[in-house]
């Protein structure tokens, strides 16, 4: 039965049977598009671009070496993905709702008790370094450990940790993030 294989073994059989690749989507979608919808912040970017990169794996599965996992190959089509859709997106601003835009981050009375939604944490994460976020994205909403997080980066673990500790901090210290992720 496909459900009882690890992801490795999966990743092999896909490349001639349909169903061991959909048994590797239903056990990666949910993180993947968790992913993509913190970066993108519109659920159907989010839907789009969790296709383009399931479509992309499978198009790609006979180059799965196994040199890592399964889990760190699939985000690490998912960080291109994303690196393709903003290089071919402009972000536009209309120039009177400029001036409706927050001038200060919300107070941390205002924040403790709440759980952080999607879009809390999408615009906290703009606030930090990019590096940081993604390491952050990558473990928190991507659901990869610290392992797979440092083959995705090109970093080792002690590097991928020291990311996340500091990503954490310099959240917690512009009083941004009150974290209870789900």
């Amino acid at each position: 039965m496909l459900t009882q294989l690890d992801d490795e073994t999966l990743a092999g059989q896909a490349r001639a049977d349909a169903g061991a690749f959909a048994e590797l989507y239903r056990r990666h979608v949910t993180h993947v598009y968790r992913y993509h919808l913190v970066h993108t912040g519109n659920i159907a970017d989010a839907e789009d671009l969790t296709s383009q990169t399931f479509m992309a794996a499978m198009d790609g599965i006979a180059r799965y070496r196994r040199a890592g996992s399964f889990a760190a190959w699939l985000m690490g089509i998912a960080r291109r993905q994303t690196a393709q859709f903003f290089r071919r997106r402009k972000p536009e601003l209309a120039l009177d709702l400029a001036g409706n835009l927050p001038a200060s981050l919300p107070s941390v009375d205002s924040l403790v008790g709440r759980r952080i939604s999607f879009q809390q944490a999408r615009e906290a994460l703009k606030k930090i370094s990019p590096e940081r976020a993604e390491a952050l994205i990558l473990c928190i909403f991507g659901g990869l450990s610290l392992e797979d997080a440092a083959l995705s980066l090109g970093k080792s673990q002690a590097a991928v940790k020291m990311l996340i500790s500091r990503g954490l901090q310099d959240l917690r210290s512009r009083s941004v993030l009150a974290l209870e992720v789900e």
